[in-house]
């Protein structure tokens, strides 16, 4: 099996779904709808084609475009050794997507990571809070509006038994 008969599966079955289809540096890249991410990605475990790792998931801040937020995933075939790039897009009036977290365990923490350092947040994610930021921790730092100099002292949020 090949990446282009898994792609025209996609566009066949989500034919309203997938925006674009191109290449990249040697990799298929899909351009999905948000809206339709976690049927297609449950599509994409299930066999024939059986992507069983997600290997990444991130966002990129394109400031000053809209929508504003791209979330890009990368799924893995061990069984046909075939990768995928998916990307979806989130804009600033509504900073949610599905969580993928009931397809794949790892989905949590890069979730975490994305909501921590982007703020989109993912809807049915069983944990939606901050990874590496402090509770307390004002705005969400890899926003490219988000102030380069800006200081945040790290201050106790909660008392504990000990005080």
């Amino acid at each position: 099996m090949e990446n282009q008969k898994v792609i025209e599966a996609l566009q066949q079955k989500f034919s309203q779904a997938v925006v674009d289809v191109s290449a990249q540096f040697g990799d298929d890249i899909l351009v999905i709808r948000k809206e339709a991410l976690l049927e297609i990605m449950d599509f994409l475990i299930q066999k024939p084609y059986e992507f069983s790792m997600l290997l990444d998931l991130t966002c990129v801040d394109y400031m000053g475009e809209t929508p504003r937020y791209q979330m890009v995933y990368h799924v893995f075939s061990m069984s046909h050794n075939l990768r995928l790039r998916l990307k979806a897009s989130v804009g600033e009036g509504d900073l949610t997507i599905d969580s993928l977290t009931g397809l794949w365990k790892n989905a949590n923490w890069l979730e975490r990571e994305v909501y921590d350092m982007f703020g989109i947040r993912f809807n049915r994610h069983p944990d939606m809070r901050r990874l590496f930021m402090y509770e307390g921790f004002e705005g969400h730092p890899l926003r490219k509006d988000y102030p380069l100099r800006k200081r945040q002292p790290c201050v106790q949020l909660r008392q504990t038994d000990d005080d």
